[in-house]
């Protein structure tokens, strides 16, 4: 989620003389926080996740399961229960749970009421949490009503009603969709205001085009008979029918398709800038790797795609670069061609460890070339300066009439406008003015899970992994050409068992380090041995398979530099994450060799082996992804035909199983642990 606050926006038109100066006011407040915040150290580990819910709407009667757009009453309802439950119990009111609106009026943000610490006893309390969360909003919904985490839902835009309330697309104001009404996006002015500017500022309606799965009964060539091209209400009408709708492919032609999606995220703070740029370095190429594994979303408008994932949907439906930035037509001065989306993967490592080599950052990444010289005019590094002058490439989507001038002493919201909007795998966020919070990075690639333990495992295994980053020094890097390719990777269909990903062979250091990362044993309390070693054996050695390491470097260092080359491979996912071989533990054999120096007792060590066990059994594939298990149920369906398609009654089914699962009402050993018993079980969270 992003910046949000009420006000007045403008149109795309009327905030274009604005865009400088917001522009340059942003990189003031950027500079004033950096002066503020530069030398700050000491704060502790904190962190929190973000999970994305959908409510859903069950006609039982027409087998037809719907999007529910009640989000501003449920919200309103849940903030106003927070508050009660505050008054009655004398409660801190940062112990109850937040919600928070989404892009689709049918989608609510859940997050821990106060952040989590680095204890055994936060990290268990995380499924508890996230269970809370959704007794919470069932407890505002109808009898026909269900709250779910599905990453993408399969009927949005689909012929027919999948909204309740029903809405006419015709009358798309903001989006001018062949496919969705305006009232599926939330009511927030933010929304609205970003789904309009985008398509106002790219000179056409987004076009994203999604691979659809050939089954055998599916027409080749594939020519979607569902889209209106002969509608002529908007200018961007005729657009499907010119060019944007290719065939073999899955057309959707607004914003809403992706940020419409759910996504799982965490954010943790950092005990100094550095070692914020270090975590937010070791953690990019884990980003596909990530994707890959919680891939959820095979399915799109109706019909089943040739992809698992929603990342490159949700890109191209935020994709606001005009004709010129695409390449498509020549530049006119002190303009840029971009080769990404601002929804993409990242593009540049910024931490000034000296494992990060300047031929790791091998892509082209265009930057604002007087914002680059301001920055380091004003002392700030190369690599930071190039990373914030990239991302200020981008103009501001949403400029509200109110909140132009602004003290850039006292608030970020001009840095912010842009910084939020640029929506990368990865998210290096300075401190905010005012604000005991300190330096953090968000980890953006994961999709929402099906139930609650999935999400806390896949949470807990990235905290930990971060953890074991910082504490034994770990190197994760690879160029970004190949992270990029990793991620095109990742989303194919059934990539977590199939596909091979680029990744670092030997990621522990030539020599023993001698740092304290926040909430991470002290050196002298790990021999180095343990630290060259990671230390695999102990209580969690079966799910690492007892995988050891010879404690080899990455190669000779003089003066601290690595004089060999780059020691990357392709590996499968099981390598990735359970180990390959003596010399490459996995990132579950790091993580492992964390908890192993964490005090424990019997049953901690027993809840957190559960969760290792599934990021394990999903990396070789004695688990099935969502995405997988999604694809087979609907493939097995008796209505289904064998033509890609995806009926009213395949859905209702499909919806209606997935809340079954979650509340552990239905079995899915195939998905979850045998003994998983989900949130039937009442778990007294209030």
């Amino acid at each position: 989620m992003g910046l949000l606050f009420m006000g007045k926006p403008l149109a795309w038109e009327d905030s274009i003389p604005y865009l400088e100066y917001i522009r340059e006011h942003g990189i003031t407040q950027f500079l004033y926080l950096w002066d503020r915040f530069k030398d700050r150290e000491g704060d502790t580990l904190l962190w929190g996740d973000e999970v994305e819910y959908m409510l859903l709407s069950f006609d039982a009667e027409a087998k037809n399961a719907k999007l529910s757009l009640h989000q501003t009453e449920i919200l309103a309802n849940l903030q106003s229960l927070a508050t009660d439950i505050c008054s009655h119990t004398r409660g801190d009111p940062t112990s109850v749970p937040t919600f928070h609106p989404e892009s689709g009026s049918y989608m609510l943000e859940g997050t821990p009421g106060s952040p989590y610490t680095g204890s055994v006893l936060d990290l268990l309390s995380v499924e508890r949490n996230m269970r809370n969360r959704r007794k919470l909003v069932r407890a505002e919904l109808m009898a026909h009503e269900a709250v779910v985490t599905i990453t993408s839902f399969p009927r949005l835009g689909s012929p027919g009603v999948f909204t309740d309330p029903y809405y006419d697309p015709s009358h798309a104001q903001s989006s001018h969709s062949l496919f969705l009404p305006d009232e599926i996006t939330s009511a927030h002015v933010r929304f609205p205001t970003l789904m309009a500017n985008i398509r106002r500022r790219r000179g056409s309606k987004v076009a994203i085009n999604v691979p659809i799965f050939f089954d055998v009964n599916t027409p080749r060539p594939f020519v979607d008979p569902t889209i209106p091209y002969d509608r002529r209400i908007f200018p961007e009408d005729p657009e499907a029918m010119n060019g944007a709708a290719l065939p073999d492919h899955i057309y959707l032609d607004a914003t809403e398709f992706g940020m419409g999606c759910s996504c799982l995220q965490i954010t943790f703070q950092a005990c100094n800038v550095d070692e914020a740029r270090r975590a937010y370095d070791a953690l990019v190429p884990v980003g596909p790797i990530m994707l890959a594994l919680t891939a959820a979303s095979p399915a799109y408008r109706g019909y089943l795609a040739d992809v698992d994932c929603r990342w490159s949907v949700i890109a191209a439906s935020t994709d606001d670069r005009t004709e010129e930035e695409r390449g498509l037509k020549p530049l006119r001065h002190n303009k840029h061609v971009i080769p990404k989306s601002r929804y993409d993967s990242v593009d540049l490592y910024i931490s000034k460890d000296l494992k990060n080599r300047p031929e790791y950052n091998d892509i082209f990444v265009p930057y604002d070339e007087d914002i680059y010289k301001r920055l380091t005019t004003h002392g700030i590094d190369t690599l930071l300066s190039k990373h914030v002058a990239h991302l200020f490439i981008r103009d501001p989507l949403a400029v509200f009439s109110d909140r132009i001038e602004l003290d850039d002493i006292a608030c970020s919201d001009h840095f912010e406008s842009i910084q939020s909007t640029n929506w990368q795998t990865l998210r290096f966020k300075i401190s905010p003015p005012k604000s005991p919070i300190g330096w953090r990075v968000e980890f953006r690639s994961m999709e929402v899970q099906i139930t609650d333990f999935e999400n806390a495992a896949f949470s807990v295994f990235i905290l930990l992994l971060s953890r074991a980053i910082l504490s034994f020094g770990l190197n994760f890097y690879v160029p970004i050409s190949k992270v990029d390719e990793n991620m095109q990777r990742a989303q194919q269909r059934g990539a977590a068992t199939q596909q091979k990903f680029f990744f670092r062979k030997r990621i522990y250091p030539a020599e023993p380090r001698h740092s304290t990362p926040s909430e991470v044993p002290a050196p002298s309390e790990r021999s180095s041995a343990t630290i060259n070693s990671l230390n695999i054996h102990g209580p969690f050695a079966d799910i690492s398979n007892g995988i050891e390491t010879n404690g080899h470097g990455d190669g000779k260092y003089v003066n601290g530099h690595e004089e060999r080359g780059d020691k990357y491979e392709e590996m499968t996912m099981a390598e990735i994450i359970n180990g390959k071989g003596n010399e490459f533990p996995g990132l579950l054999g790091v993580v492992n060799a964390y908890l192993n120096s964490l005090n424990m007792e019997f049953e901690s060590k027993q809840r957190m082996r559960a969760y290792m066990a599934l990021v394990k059994r999903r990396a070789d594939g004695s688990l099935k992804t969502c995405a997988t298990w999604i694809r087979e149920f609907i493939r097995s369906h008796p209505a289904y035909k064998h033509d890609s398609v995806i009926s009213e009654e395949i859905n209702f089914d499909l919806m209606k199983a997935l809340d079954e699962i979650e509340r552990g009402m239905r079995v899915a050993h195939d998905l979850l642990p045998t003994d998983y018993v989900g949130s039937k079980i009442d778990d007294g969270c209030l």
